[in-house]
């Protein structure tokens, strides 16, 4: 297996690294059965890459053996935002014959995680998906680790994420707040649901957790007490919320 550093991998602040955690806790709870995981969105920018990627690490952080799968053959972006190093064979490599898989496995610097990137850009991205050598690949790889995240493009705009989904033990939908309208989320949701692929749930992505919303601000300045200063933006008002006192904190939630 080859090496690869993962150059612009940024350290997660602690209230992201709680909401990944929180996220592989849900996964983990769908059961054993469920390692092979299709990340879409239902359109580009949603920031699905980043979720995906994030995901993976947060599994692999926690002792899961992973393998994360750039299968976005039309317009990537893992190998060229994270400065990937040594990247030479990629996924269309392989789906057109052109090596095995152990030419396309990388392993990161991140403990327990491995990358398989996407390649070259392909003429027939979703016929190469649709093949038989993509379910070798997710066969072999899922027998050998704990899961397999795979990166897919926007089901909103291309069919390749559905087409792997229906060789995939689930499938997650990343949606950008305040982007999509609940009509389009239905109609890509459609989609998924003719694959006969599980869906896992959804992340809700791009979130303003400070400003507007009271637990916002609540849980921004009750982890402050424990972890340092907020970590926030300084002309969030969460600098100048008081902390509601612990009666009044307990008698908010109760009523929730």
């Amino acid at each position: 297996m080859n090496n690869v550093n993962l150059e612009k991998l940024q350290k997660l602040d602690f209230r992201l690294n709680e909401a990944y955690k929180i996220l592989r806790t849900n996964i983990e709870f769908c059961g054993d059965d469920i390692k092979t995981i299709v990340i879409t969105s239902c359109m580009a920018n949603e920031g699905k890459s980043n979720v995906s990627l994030n995901l993976a690490r947060s599994m692999a952080e926690a002792g899961k053996k992973v393998v994360f799968v750039d299968a976005d053959l039309r317009k990537s972006v893992i190998a060229g935002r994270y400065k990937a190093s040594r990247a030479v064979n990629g996924l269309s490599n392989y789906l057109c014959g052109q090596c095995g898989i152990e030419d396309i496995l990388y392993k990161t610097n991140v403990d327990n995680m491995s990358m398989i990137f996407s390649g070259p850009v392909p003429p027939n991205p979703a016929e190469l998906i649709g093949n038989q050598y993509f379910q070798e690949l997710l066969i072999q790889i899922r027998n050998e680790n704990d899961y397999v995240i795979i990166d897919t493009p926007p089901l909103g705009s291309v069919i390749d994420s559905a087409i792997a989904a229906k060789v995939c033990d689930g499938i997650i939908m990343v949606i950008a707040a305040n982007e999509i309208s609940y009509k389009f989320a239905q109609k890509v949701k459609g989609q998924i649901d003719k694959t006969g692929c599980r869906i896992l749930g959804v992340v809700l992505n791009k979130v303003g957790a400070g400003s507007k919303g009271y637990y916002g601000k609540y849980y921004g300045r009750y982890y402050s007490k424990y972890y340092g200063k907020y970590y926030g933006d300084e002309s969030d008002d969460l600098y100048e919320e008081e902390l509601p006192e612990q009666g009044e904190g307990s008698q908010q939630q109760g009523e929730t």
